[in-house]
């Protein structure tokens, strides 16, 4: 079994997108896919619609894709080839208690593809690939945590020596390969090609 992460330093930077990319490349690896959303206060876990139910029972939502064209993330991922299909819901700082859920399907299925950071807390995978995008300043807490631990690097608009985020060396993804990607191409043959021969060793 094979496990890939692919996380990013901000929101609406095309996580999904190279996460669908690779899933419809490598369809033979029959991916379970996994989009995990952490949410902030004021924010309901179970359809992440702003609320005011959040409790100390009301941690976590998970949930399986069926429709390939409902519009969430994790149809896109069904739509582009994924046997199954989870999102996860929990609240900032709770995902440990969606672990055993998680670990559960994982012990079902052949590989898996998950969209998060936060994640690597809690798992070792094969190949982690952060998605950066030099031109968008925020840089998120779980991103600069497990940065150094990038075996490949996606980076959309913009060179990385240009980047502005602050406080944030580049040093930490020295040893990453490095795949420029645009909204036009998520994700480039050579990426395919790295993914492929990555989980071959």
């Amino acid at each position: 079994m094979a496990i890939v992460v692919v996380g990013g330093h901000t929101r609406n930077i095309g996580k999904t997108s190279v996460m669908a990319g690779l899933i419809a490349a490598t369809r033979e690896l029959d991916w379970t896919a996994f989009k995990i959303t952490q949410f902030g206060h004021g924010v309901c876990s179970a359809n992440g619609e702003p609320c005011d139910c959040e409790t100390a029972e009301h941690t976590i939502a998970i949930t399986e894709e069926r429709e390939r064209a409902s519009g969430t993330d994790s149809s896109r991922y069904l739509a582009a080839g994924a046997v199954k299909s989870f999102w996860v819901r929990t609240r900032q700082g709770q995902l440990a208690e969606a672990m055993p859920r998680i670990r559960k399907e994982l012990e079902r299925t052949g590989n898996a593809i998950l969209e998060s950071n936060s994640v690597l807390r809690f798992l070792k995978p094969d190949l982690y690939i952060a998605v950066l995008d030099p031109t968008v300043a925020d840089f998120k807490e779980s991103a600069k945590r497990y940065l150094d631990r990038a075996d490949a690097v996606v980076v959309l608009g913009g060179a990385l020596d240009r980047a502005a985020w602050e406080g944030i060396s580049l040093r930490l993804v020295g040893r990453a390969k490095h795949f420029a990607a645009s909204p036009e191409a998520y994700c480039a043959p050579d990426l395919v090609a790295f993914v492929r021969e990555h989980l071959s060793r």
